[in-house]
Order: C-alpha cells, then structure tokens, then sequence
C-alpha cells in the first residue's frame, strides 16, 4: 500500500479494520473484514501509518493508541529482519 511495489504475498502483512473500527494485523491473512497491505520495509510502515493513508484505505479513523499500537508491530518486524540478517 505504501511503496507501490508488487511483492509475493508472504512478503507482506495484512492489515485489517475489525468490526469496532479499530485496525490489526492479520498475521493469517484471514480475519473477515476490509484489508490493506504493507511490506515490512520499515519505510513502508512509516509512510502507511504517518499520514491518512492507511485510514483512506481501511475506510476508517486510528485513533491514537491503535496508531501507536502498529507503529511497535512496525518497528518489532525491522527488529526480526535485522536480526535474521546476522545469521
């Protein structure tokens, strides 16, 4: 959503507006209810989280604490790929 970028669907994780409004990460890829998708490039997750983006896409308003909430899942994912990248 954020980078453009056309990857395989195992690079990226979904996001999804559950029914009381607020956006989770769907680490299945198939909870109901309207998704969007990120890759884990932590660019991407700054540039779909810092605007309205996601918001548009999801048809929907984070409040501040769900936005704060995906920015640490955001930020733990840069931590794994770091982290996978030395072994």
């Amino acid at each position: 959503m954020a980078c453009r970028q056309v990857r395989p669907k195992r690079e990226l994780r979904r996001l999804v507006r559950i029914s009381d409004g607020s956006v989770e990460v769907d680490a299945g890829g198939k909870r109901a209810g309207r998704g969007a998708y990120l890759c884990q490039a932590p660019g991407c997750w700054e540039v779909g989280l810092k605007g309205s983006r996601l918001e548009y896409a999801l048809r929907t308003t984070l409040t501040p604490d769900n936005r704060e909430q995906l920015i640490r899942y955001g930020k733990d994912i840069l931590k794994e790929s770091i982290s996978g990248r030395g072994k």
